[in-house]
């Protein structure tokens, strides 16, 4: 697959979302202090994301 998220630990011990696409990494959440809490972002992004508007500033 050529994207995908994956959940890391920081350095302060959070948990990250993060997304890849062809191994480059493209965006990245805060730290929450759960997995759980991160794969929550993961599906919120997933749901949310689609219908975003884009800004150009």
């Amino acid at each position: 697959m050529a994207h995908k998220f994956v959940i890391e630990q920081n350095k302060k011990g959070e948990y990250v979302a993060k997304f890849k696409y062809n191994s480059e990494l493209m965006f990245w959440t805060e730290g929450y202090s759960s997995k759980a809490a991160a794969k929550s972002a993961i599906e919120s992004i997933k749901k949310n994301g689609p219908g975003a508007e884009i800004e150009d500033g």
